[in-house]
């Protein structure tokens, strides 16, 4: 009788640690790096165990960065829900998000694999452009404000910004911040026509 252990299948977890390592290495070598090769060795698993869960690499990375705004959307929400939701709440939440600090664990530092993934895929650029819509028309009534717009761009330049730094976040991140989320509250909703 065999008494060796065998390794349970735990397809999620594997799933999960995929998308992990590919987002890792995503941050560290940039998206060309998210080899199916790399990935599998990083995973500890074969080439063909991670195309039990992928077709191919394009499979992958879409898995990927759709894992990235997963949680993207999970740590918008759990911000959101600390805002009362008036004027401007998503756009403060964005904000947030953009200038909060980078987990230490590559894996799990969306902030950064999120927009190298954006930069190097347009196909990904289209993806994200989608989500931004859905979340927008969401907020339609209370993120509509054209300053608004403005407040989010200028969130995305300084998050850009510090991505091409590869480095600690600039000294400015915390005054820019402040500032950008006065102005997402400082203004009042403009009136409806009636």
């Amino acid at each position: 009788m065999d008494t060796g252990s065998t390794r349970k299948k735990q397809p999620e977890r594997v799933r999960s640690a995929l998308l992990s390592c590919a987002a890792k290495i995503a941050v560290e070598e940039g998206l060309a790096g998210v080899t199916v090769q790399a990935v599998a060795q990083a995973a500890g698993v074969s080439k063909g165990g991670l195309f039990h869960h992928f077709a191919n690499k394009q499979a992958l990375v879409e898995s990927m960065f759709d894992d990235m705004v997963a949680r993207l959307d999970a740590d918008l929400d759990a911000c959101l829900a600390g805002d009362e939701g008036s004027y401007g709440c998503f756009t403060r939440a964005y904000v947030r998000i953009v200038f909060a600090d980078v987990p230490a664990d590559p894996a799990s530092a969306w902030s950064v694999a999120l927009p190298v993934s954006l930069i190097a895929d347009p196909a990904l650029k289209h993806r994200w452009d989608a989500w931004l819509a859905r979340r927008l028309a969401a907020h339609a009534d209370t993120d509509g404000a054209p300053v608004l717009e403005v407040v989010r761009l200028a969130a995305d330049g300084a998050w850009f910004d510090w991505l091409l730094a590869r480095g600690e976040r600039p000294a400015y991140f915390p005054r820019v911040r402040d500032q950008l989320l006065l102005l997402a509250g400082a203004h009042a909703a403009p009136d409806k026509p009636s």
